[in-house]
């Protein structure tokens, strides 16, 4: 008898943890693919009234996200011929005043990033999309932009980079 639950017992783990192995802690669904490339975000934040040019933006952003893609997936990055593309441009970098003073001064600002991000999948059919992402970081409009610059890039690299996961990978 002891035999008996123990062996049923270990055929309820087993098929316990086997149950398990579909799911992941990110929500990724890679499907067949085995590859994914990130193509270099161009920074066209310039054309759009009122955006800046910051340099190294388009480096640090095409880095990020080929490091949250690398790290919430088993997939092979590649400079081509992959199974899942991603390119785009930035198109918005702004900072502008968001709260005043009862001087009528400004109290804080906020630096708003935008991006285009086309997705193509070569796995699966119908799955392909253009989108726009943006996100914002509200600092004192005290300080300089220099001393909040990698916080408030970090912040909305993260959130961007997430949000574009979850729309080309998250299966939920």
């Amino acid at each position: 008898m002891k035999k008996a639950i123990n062996g049923i017992l270990s055929i309820s783990f087993a098929l316990l943890l086997h149950g398990c192995g579909a799911y992941n802690f990110t929500g990724g669904d890679v499907g067949s693919a085995t590859s994914f490339q990130v193509n270099y975000f161009q920074n066209y934040a310039t054309q759009n009234p009122g955006s800046t040019f910051e340099p190294g933006l388009d480096r640090d952003f095409t880095l990020a996200l080929q490091d949250l893609i690398l790290n919430q997936t088993n997939l092979e990055l590649r400079n081509s011929d992959a199974d899942l593309i991603y390119e785009g441009e930035i198109v918005q970098f702004r900072i502008s005043p968001m709260t005043a003073t009862a001087e009528q001064r400004a109290a804080q600002n906020r630096l708003t990033m935008g991006v285009n991000v086309r997705f193509f999948n070569r796995t699966k059919e119908d799955v392909d999309f253009e989108q726009s992402f943006s996100f914002f970081y509200d600092y004192d409009a005290n300080a300089q932009f220099s001393t909040v610059r990698d916080e408030a890039l970090t912040a909305i690299f993260e959130r961007i980079t997430q949000d574009i996961f979850n729309a080309s990978l998250a299966d939920w």
